[in-house]
């Protein structure tokens, strides 16, 4: 036992990208807009460390418009080969271009193309239209390097607090909360 959730949480991570299928770095991400609409979806986590949990995305879409107008978030990793979840709140920034920058080189060239091509979350008139954007973008940077698109960003979630969930036999699960207390931590335990 640990008294650190970002130890327990790498232990825990790691376990997971051992024995997950696939997308060990899934997490639900929650946003919500002005008027408290909540919007839910999958991202990938793609860094973490004790200044917070990284996703990357299109600043045109829903989940940056929820980020502008309240710059707060929940996540949920739910690992079920392992049987346990995480539960992370907190307030959200952007990441600097540097390291947006630096990720996004990262990416397979199709992947950075996509961001080129894609007007994430808005309507599509048909697949061929995006398809067609697509191969646009192969021409526009022909066998040129992909530079991150301006409307392209990542964003840190910093953790004030953090969930631990194990199943346990006949519902009588352990769950520890973990709550931000100036630099360091408060545990608790929560019934199941």
């Amino acid at each position: 036992m640990t008294d650190d959730p970002l130890a327990l949480f790498d232990n825990w991570y790691a376990e997971a990208r051992a024995s997950e299928i696939n997308d060990s770095n899934a997490m639900a991400l929650a946003t919500s807009d002005a008027d408290g609409r909540i919007g839910l979806r999958m991202v990938l986590l793609k860094g973490h460390g004790p200044d917070g949990f990284v996703f990357y995305t299109n600043q045109q879409g829903r989940k940056a418009a929820d980020l502008a107008a309240n710059p707060r978030a929940a996540l949920l990793f739910h690992w079920k080969s392992l049987r346990r979840q995480v539960r992370i709140e907190g307030p959200v920034t952007t990441v600097s271009d540097a390291e947006a920058d630096a990720y996004f080189a990262t990416r397979s060239r199709d992947s950075q193309l996509g961001a080129w091509a894609s007007d994430q979350s808005r309507p599509l008139d048909s697949r061929a239209t995006f398809e067609a954007r697509f191969e646009a973008m192969v021409a526009r940077f022909d066998s040129g390097p992909v530079p991150r698109p301006p409307h392209w960003s990542g964003y840190r979630v910093a953790a004030e607090s953090i969930e631990f969930w194990q199943d346990r036999a006949h519902r009588l699960h352990e769950r520890r909360l973990f709550t931000r207390s100036g630099e360091g931590w408060q545990e608790g335990l929560l019934y199941p």
